[in-house]
């Protein structure tokens, strides 16, 4: 443990050298961190070998810094802002998210029925593709001082998303168990996933943000917000492994509805101090969970993507640009907000891996179709991560939001 721990540590001081080196060449740190995963991952020099990844030390240190960015999320969700939003808000979701999975679908359908490929593994790309990774997003917003329609769409849009994501996502997944054997979440077990996150984070961000109210100085503000991420991480975890066992509960959302309930509790000024004094910690927490992200994908499958990666990451791109733009357009959204929201809403690996994983479980009986779902998505999260990284920080600088 020691060794994986000091080979750990020693990737996360490069890849944050690296983010160094391209913040001067007027590019993301993130790209390199992203980098960094990769090359010093188990596919490549491996430096973080997969016994690391695989480690219970090392997930219980990825989900509690999960839980951490969602932090920053989740102090984007005050109700009088959402108020503003409102309709626009939800119907411009729905329209990026749910017209990603029509898009995918529909051009996978076209390629399967071709190829006389089941059709219903169409509908498994389509729900794999809606979902947005939040941390790229956060990354960015965090490093650049991001701010403006974009980014205050943006931010509660990301969790949202991922509420339409998991409730697609498992649908498709459950409803595929019916073509093939092998294993699938119950469909009752969906407002599971959904709600129970949302409770626990809740249940803790309540006392959390009345002691916050009180307690007004730096350290012990820090001391309490290292708490609450870590009581509700924990208390995620027991639930996830001895109650529900059987699903992947998330982790992120915990985080986001943890500090939505205290952002809601104390005064902007507040908040706004109680976020200064968490920002070292949110860092640490993105460099880590960008890293993570690398690490598993392996660069050699860039020279054997074909057809179906490109028709992902291009029918994943034209959904959610257009998506956004047409749910912006008919609510009366900003103007920025209509151009350039897609741009932002390009970044997927972290989630597209997650429910590969899963799916993947599910057409066990079928290992012609597991290959192609995991060569597929492997080789696109590689290639339209690096370009949807750039992409992203091109749309906030195009909408005029990089301070």
């Amino acid at each position: 443990m020691v060794e994986h721990f000091l080979r750990w540590a020693i990737v996360l001081v490069i890849a944050f050298a690296a983010g160094k080196l391209m913040t001067k060449i007027k590019l993301p740190a993130i790209l390199g961190w992203l980098i960094v995963g990769i090359v010093f991952g188990p596919n490549a020099v491996g430096l973080i070998p997969q016994e690391l990844l695989d480690a219970d030390w090392y997930k219980t240190i990825v989900m509690w810094m999960q839980c951490a960015f969602g932090v920053m999320l989740g102090t984007e969700l005050i109700w009088r802002k959402l108020k503003s939003y409102g309709k626009a808000l939800v119907v411009t979701t729905l329209t990026q998210s749910l017209g990603t999975f029509v898009i995918v679908s529909l051009a996978f359908a076209v390629i399967f029925n071709i190829a006389n490929i089941p059709l219903y593994l169409a509908f498994v790309f389509g729900g794999i593709a809606l979902a947005t990774a939040p941390a790229p997003a956060v990354s960015i917003v965090k490093e650049f001082h991001t701010k403006g329609p974009v980014t205050d769409t943006l931010l509660p849009m990301t969790v949202l998303d991922d509420v339409v994501g998991i409730l697609v996502f498992f649908t498709v997944n459950s409803l595929v168990a019916r073509q093939v054997s092998g294993g699938a979440v119950s469909l009752l077990m969906i407002p599971v996933m959904i709600f129970l996150p949302v409770i626990i984070g809740a249940a803790v961000g309540f006392p959390i943000g009345l002691i916050l109210k009180k307690c007004k100085r730096k350290a012990p503000t820090l001391g309490i917000m290292l708490i609450g991420v870590t009581v509700t991480m924990v208390t995620g975890w027991l639930f996830n492994t001895f109650v529900f066992p059987g699903i992947a509960l998330n982790y992120m959302l915990m985080g986001v509805s943890f500090s939505a309930v205290f952002a809601n509790l104390v005064s902007p000024e507040r908040l706004e101090e109680i976020t200064k004094d968490f920002s070292p910690v949110l860092g640490v927490a993105l460099l880590v969970a960008i890293v993570d992200l690398g690490a598993p994908l392996n660069y050699r499958l860039i020279l054997g993507a074909g057809l179906y990666t490109f028709v992902y990451i291009l029918a994943r791109a034209l959904g959610k640009y257009f998506g956004s733009m047409f749910g912006a357009h008919i609510t009366k959204m900003p103007s920025s907000v209509k151009k350039y929201l897609g741009l932002t809403l390009l970044p997927h690996s972290g989630v597209s891996l997650v429910f590969t994983g899963i799916i993947c479980s599910t057409l066990s009986a079928a290992p012609e179709l597991v290959q192609i779902v995991q060569g597929t998505i492997a080789a696109a999260s590689i290639i339209n991560e690096v370009i949807a990284v750039i992409a992203a920080k091109k749309g906030f600088e195009m909408a005029g939001e990089i301070t």
